[in-house]
């Protein structure tokens, strides 16, 4: 997803980035290592890149399109991209990466007992810095209720993670409607959990909670799927990095759909092409090929696109008045599908 770069979306970043400082400095030189860690991962030691903090901004401008204003959600903006981080740290362990945005992974550079260990740090402090907002004079109710959203959604990303591993070790059993499932729980649940959280914090109105919640579920739908087509038709200029999805065997959604409905001497190609141990660069230009044929391609477009308008439904019912973020959030959702 592409995020144009504006005066009060750079706010935003800067903010959060604020916020998960705070919590990332440590004052103890016997731990400064652990903190030292975190805040390479997070791109805040300024040796490279710190991603686009997503998450946190689709919360803090849920939040202000509702109040106006963004500051005092900002440790549920934190608190969203430390929970985020922790599962790349363990996710990177897991799949073998190396390199997360053109630097190291944490694990190639320091091992993987120190990487567990930092994403576990990065998990516990994206709960401590939930208790902020008792200090900015939220009602215990209202924190407890975004601690139980929280870990609730990570509940989510773990079983959403067990999901992928499990599909990426298994050629039965795979099915179009159990890779929803699985983003469903990888992916979006993250994402409406940001934005209920920004809602939760701006209103009592749980009409319009619901509806931030199902803008945040169709975007992280729509998200994931345009992912899906970059992955393996995205051009690398466009997207900063190359199209390896079908080179390195992942199971996305139009591999999947190509296994339930290409023709049978295409399926039977594909299954025998996904069996080798590497694939060649005219292996990938065939599976390519097979997923066009199939429709793969066009069928992945057309669900983005369907969860893209069924977001902005969502965000129209929900009836917010600030014109500004609301505009950037619509902005969002129709820059989710570039592919």
């Amino acid at each position: 997803m592409t995020l144009s770069t504006s005066p009060d979306i750079d706010r935003l970043i800067a903010d959060t980035e604020s916020e998960i400082l705070g919590l990332v400095e440590g004052s103890d030189p016997a731990t400064a290592g652990v903190y030292e860690m975190c805040r390479y991962h997070l791109g805040l030691d300024g040796s490279g890149s710190s991603g686009k903090r997503m998450r946190p901004l689709l919360g803090l401008l849920a939040y202000s399109s509702i109040t106006g204003d963004h500051r005092r959600a900002l440790p549920g903006a934190a608190a969203v991209e430390l929970g985020h981080n922790f599962s790349l740290v363990h996710d990177d362990i897991e799949d073998d990466d190396r390199e997360r945005r053109h630097r190291p992974t944490l694990w190639a550079l320091h091992g993987v007992p120190q990487a567990i260990n930092t994403g576990d740090m990065l998990f516990s402090l994206s709960r401590i810095a939930l208790h902020r907002l008792t200090d900015l004079g939220f009602p215990d109710k209202t924190v407890l209720r975004l601690m139980k959203l929280y870990d609730e959604t990570c509940v989510a990303l773990c079983e959403g993670q067990y999901l992928d591993i499990w599909m990426a070790e298994h050629d039965d059993g795979l099915s179009v409607e159990l890779y929803f499932d699985m983003i469903g729980r990888k992916t979006a649940a993250l994402i409406a959990a940001s934005i209920e959280a920004g809602a939760v914090l701006a209103t009592e109105d749980e009409e319009v909670i619901r509806r931030y919640r199902a803008f945040g579920w169709d975007l992280g739908i729509a998200f994931q799927l345009n992912d899906d087509l970059l992955g393996i038709w995205g051009r690398e200029h466009a997207t900063g990095k190359e199209p390896t999805d079908v080179a390195r065997k992942k199971k996305t959604l139009p591999v999947i759909h190509a296994y339930e409905h290409a023709a049978p001497g295409d399926r039977a190609r594909l299954v025998e092409l996904y069996s080798n141990a590497t694939l060649a660069a005219p292996d990938v230009d065939e599976i390519v090929a097979i997923l066009e044929r199939a429709g793969s391609r066009d069928y992945t477009r057309d669900q983005a696109l369907l969860h893209r308008d069924r977001a902005l439904a969502s965000l129209d019912a929900a009836g917010t008045i600030e014109a500004e973020p609301r505009e950037r959030l619509e902005e969002i959702i129709r820059s989710a599908i570039t592919a």
